[in-house]
């Protein structure tokens, strides 16, 4: 099942023993398309510090009610490393928050929860070549103009998670006035590049593809290719 990361910023985060705050963000690999963790909004409990929750944390990224259930104890959470929200989160910050949990880093666990169907080790290949793990903010990324390769289709509006991998599966678009305000998905595996300082996301299909497969409801072009649909409004 996919979870709109739009509809589960917001919810309640319960820990074993009594409420920890709320969703504020999620973080996701720009490489894997895979959410790495949520960001926590402690609130008063922690004075307003925020902390990273790890899919290790959850299990399945399901609501139970209202709330989000969280496998570890507040102490667990409150002895955890601190984040600084202007820094991106580094490697030996990496190595740090998963050994104070005893959880095997995800980029030495084989095939890792979180990674969608790919390897671990071609990530960590990818990881050698960075000082710093450059995780994405969600948030951030949405209002992000997604351009077509003939053109502007629209923005991001959310991010579609799998609830039992954690992988982005489609990026929620919202097309305006160019598309009657409708909004399409179009997964990971369409985008060709993303410029963050002009916030772009640049997808190898053209607006007939979009007009197309909106009216077919799906299509796929073929092994591998990645395929684009309309998404009915609530």
């Amino acid at each position: 099942m996919l979870q709109n990361t739009n509809e589960l910023t917001g919810c309640q985060l319960a820990a074993t023993d009594g409420d920890i705050g709320h969703i504020k963000d999620f973080f996701f690999d720009d490489l894997s398309w895979s959410v790495r963790y949520v960001v926590a909004d402690t609130g008063n409990w922690l004075s307003g510090r925020q902390v990273l929750l790890a899919p290790r944390a959850f299990g399945d990224l399901e609501l139970l009610g209202k709330k989000l259930l969280v496998f570890l104890t507040r102490q667990q959470i409150e002895d955890s490393p601190p984040i600084e929200s202007h820094r991106p989160v580094s490697r030996q910050y990496e190595e740090q928050y998963y050994g104070h949990y005893g959880w095997p880093v995800y980029w030495e666990a084989g095939v890792a929860l979180g990674v969608a169907d790919a390897p671990v080790v071609a990530v960590a290949q990818e990881r050698e070549l960075r000082d710093d793990v450059h995780l994405r903010s969600a948030k951030s990324v949405v209002g992000h103009h997604l351009e077509a390769i003939d053109g502007a289709i629209g923005t991001v509006s959310g991010f579609m998670v799998d609830d039992k991998t954690w992988a982005i599966r489609e990026i929620v678009v919202e097309t305006g006035h160019w598309y009657a305000g409708k909004e399409v998905l179009i997964t990971p595996g369409k985008v060709t590049s993303i410029s963050y300082p002009d916030s772009k996301v640049f997808v190898n299909v053209t607006k007939a593809d979009i007009q197309r497969t909106a009216e077919n409801h799906l299509v796929r072009s073929g092994p591998g290719s990645a395929a684009v649909k309309e998404q009915e409004r609530p």
